[in-house]
């Protein structure tokens, strides 16, 4: 009898686990088959935004005043304040209503100052989200630190109603991160709605809060641990997601933080961390912008180049053993120090400076760190005369490719790019030119000379060992170039077309 017992247990488990599964696979398909939809809206979107508007229909005219945008990673905070039935009795209810008025413009306040999106107001509700509109990888640092503000601000009011005899608000904060989607109203002034499960599930972990505690999912925690004290919490069922772990957020780690008693002030400690990971946000933007925007003939002087003096600078100053700041002014000035192409040729160092100068104070850069930046940029201006330690290591790294086993086509893109302004003659003058510039310049930090300086002295003899001094022969390789050069033109062309043309063929099925 026990025997057949456990085998029917052992049965219902199997059956269990087979029903879970296929549950998983249809959410699964479920999910595709909706990101697929949104895909499709958003491209119908994209044709619609090309017709001229008196040609549209007044119905799809007043949809498209609505727009939908998918976030991949947002972190939402549901902010749930409780007492109204205590509260009710010692106050009548449009001064509960102007003490909820005033909180919430505090929040307001708080929110902005921390670059978050206020979603809405319900009731004694409030919820807002990181990452929204505009994306960004720190997003769950803003959320949490907007959170940890807001809960001190109430604490202190509580402590004066209190002194009084009276009762206050309590608040539960409930903060999730992952993807959402959002759909935008208006035109001047934009709002925004939420949907996904990363708002159930934000809305559960403040549910699930003790009152006077910031709650967070562990997705939020594995992205903000580094930066705040936490304790376990225990875990939440959630559909289709099982059982999820929740943290309660306690303080500003202690390392990072200016009181070090209360852990509600971030210090310069923090603030170079969280500009590192920033970094990530501002290296996109930027790279998007030098792809778009420079000029054609910068074979050499492209984003491909920034990506590389970008990685490089890091790889010697660790190497050189800066610390985080100094790393954080290296990388910021190797992103922008040819930036100023997008203004013009010469003078690029002192254009990229503009630029620093217009971006960084939007990304919480002291005016110190960016006139450092500046100064680094400039050094790079050739030739080089680096200073200080960091001025040399950005020099090293710009000129990196000097000492690399692709130093003969990476110099080749030099020499179409100068061709092309007719600022060098013949491919024989080049190497000439190039064999002169190697000989005397030196890299200057022991970590580049360690990396490149042997293999330098190697592309010397291979360079000179291209100089000619047949005319008909110096002729034929010039000529080899400009056919090589045509060619990679003639498929950048080409792409670009066949890319042209498969918009317009998207639009003319869509018709």
């Amino acid at each position: 009898m026990e025997e057949n017992k456990e085998k029917d247990l052992v049965f219902r488990l199997a059956t269990l686990i087979k029903e879970n599964k296929d549950l998983t696979a249809q959410v699964k398909e479920l999910t595709n088959k909706y990101e697929k939809l949104i895909d499709e809206s958003e491209n119908y979107q994209r044709i619609l935004a090309k017709i001229p508007s008196e040609l549209l229909p007044e119905d799809i005219k007043n949809n498209m005043e609505s727009k939908t945008l998918r976030f991949k990673m947002a972190t939402v905070m549901y902010v749930d304040i409780q007492g109204f039935k205590v509260i009710s009795q010692e106050m009548n209810s449009q001064e509960i209503i102007d003490e909820l008025d005033q909180i919430f413009f505090h929040f307001n306040k708080i929110v902005k100052k921390y670059k978050i999106q206020k979603i809405k107001t319900i009731g004694d509700a409030y919820m807002a989200a990181g990452g929204v509109p505009i994306k960004n990888i720190t997003n769950p640092i803003d959320v949490v630190l907007a959170a940890l503000e807001m809960e001190t601000y109430l604490n202190d009011l509580k402590e004066q109603y209190e002194a009084q005899n009276r009762h206050f608000w309590e608040l539960r904060i409930g903060i999730h991160t992952g993807p959402v989607t959002a759909t935008a109203h208006g035109k001047k002034k934009i709002s925004y709605d939420l949907k996904g499960d990363t708002v159930n599930i934000a809305t559960r972990m403040a549910s699930a809060s003790d009152v006077g505690r910031i709650n967070i999912s562990v997705m939020t925690y594995e992205l903000v641990r580094e930066y705040f004290n936490s304790e376990y919490h225990g875990k939440i069922p959630v559909k289709y997601v099982g059982d999820l772990d929740m943290y309660y957020i306690k303080r500003i780690k202690p390392a990072f933080s200016a009181d070090r008693k209360t852990g509600r002030v971030t210090n310069d400690i923090f603030q170079i961390r969280y500009n590192l990971r920033q970094l990530t946000d501002l290296q996109e933007i930027l790279l998007d912008k030098l792809e778009k925007e420079l000029p054609a003939f910068l074979f050499y002087h492209n984003y491909k180049h920034t990506i590389d003096v970008f990685n490089q600078a890091e790889l010697i100053g660790i190497g050189e053993g800066v610390d985080d700041e100094s790393i954080l002014l290296l990388r910021t000035a190797a992103l922008f120090h040819d930036s100023g192409h997008i203004i013009g040729y010469e003078n690029h160092e002192y254009f990229g400076t503009q630029i620093v100068r217009e971006w960084l104070p939007n990304y919480n850069y002291t005016q110190d760190q960016i006139e450092k930046i500046c100064t680094i940029i400039m050094a790079t201006k050739l030739p080089p005369q680096p200073q200080t330690l960091l001025e040399k290591i950005i020099c090293d790294s710009d000129l990196d490719y000097l000492g690399r086993s692709d130093f003969i086509p990476v110099s080749n893109t030099l020499y179409r790019e100068l061709k092309a302004q007719n600022k060098i003659t013949s491919f024989n003058d080049w190497n000439k030119l190039q064999v002169k510039f190697l000989s005397h310049h030196q890299f200057f930090t022991d970590t580049a000379n360690k990396l490149r300086e042997v293999n330098k002295q190697k592309q010397i003899d291979r360079i000179k060992a291209l100089i000619v001094e047949d005319e008909d022969l110096a002729r034929k390789i010039e000529e080899d170039l400009e056919r090589e050069a045509i060619e990679a033109l003639e498929k950048q062309v080409k792409a670009v077309i066949e890319e042209s043309n498969g918009d317009a063929d998207d639009f003319d099925n869509e018709d």
